[in-house]
């Protein structure tokens, strides 16, 4: 059973399907010049149905089974048809699967049997012409089953390419993550330990007010020192683990005011 073809025509189809189209229209007309047909109704007949079968080949990405069954006899009794029944086998062997196009392929050549009796060819006699219709036919299908199987190839391909490249990127993105927490990790070890000595010195001179001033001036330079670098080893961590592609807004980096309440959120933790 055919499937409607859910994607629009493309550009590209409509400049095929236009060159096809002029093709098969002028192929049945110079095969009709030049095949002793017996005229009368019956030509107008042939060229109604040549007609027909030319204008199907505008739908057959949609219908290639069912159109290339509905012209197989049409052309097996016209002239004009020949060529647009060819193209829709060919069609035919390029959008379905080989279980539809070679027996499609089969009938198809069976009708020229009846095609050569009825429009025979005193130049190259009966069975010249079936032999060489048979040729024809096989070799469409066995051209649009290679232009399937490309295509499918190439298909298969691309999106092999696709899902390793999203691999890649998902590993990329798996071992940038790894490599912050490891950062962080580390970094939050050694802020502890600024944040620590911060404490520390901070409670001697809490717990010695009356130190002497050289004392009191040193403990004031190592809390200054590590608070300096406490507050940079802060920004590396926040730096470490903040994703390169958030959409929200940065925080604001720490500043020395923030100290205090930094050091009594280490105190607390």
């Amino acid at each position: 059973m055919d499937h409607a073809a859910p994607r629009p025509r493309s550009r590209r189809d409509w400049i095929v399907d236009s060159i096809l189209f002029a093709v098969a229209v002028a192929g049945g007309i110079g095969v009709l010049a030049s095949t002793d047909h017996p005229g009368g109704a019956w030509l107008a007949l042939d060229l109604a149905l040549g007609a027909v079968a030319c204008m199907s080949l505008w739908v057959r990405r949609r219908y290639p089974l069912a159109l290339a069954l509905a012209v197989m006899p049409v052309a097996s009794l016209t002239v004009s048809a020949s060529i647009a029944s060819a193209i829709l086998l060919f069609s035919l062997a390029v959008h379905r699967p080989a279980r539809q196009a070679v027996p499609v392929g089969v009938l198809h050549a069976a009708g020229t049997f009846a095609y050569a009796a009825i429009y025979p060819d005193p130049r190259e006699g009966y069975w010249m012409s079936v032999v060489f219709a048979l040729l024809v036919a096989g070799v469409l299908v066995g051209w649009g089953m290679w232009v399937r199987a490309r295509r499918e190839l190439v298909a298969e391909l691309r999106d092999r390419a696709e899902r390793a490249e999203a691999e890649q990127a998902l590993r990329v993105d798996r071992a940038r993550l790894g490599e912050r927490e490891r950062i962080a990790r580390e970094m939050h070890d050694v802020l502890a330990h600024r944040l620590s000595l911060l404490s520390l010195h901070a409670g001697a001179l809490e717990y010695r007010p009356d130190a002497p001033g050289e004392d009191v001036a040193r403990a004031a330079g190592v809390i200054r020192d590590n608070a300096h670098r406490a507050l940079e080893e802060l920004r590396a961590v926040i730096g470490a683990l903040r994703d390169a592609e958030a959409s929200d807004p940065e925080p604001p980096q720490p500043t020395l005011a923030d100290l205090p309440r930094l050091v009594q959120e280490s105190v607390d933790a």
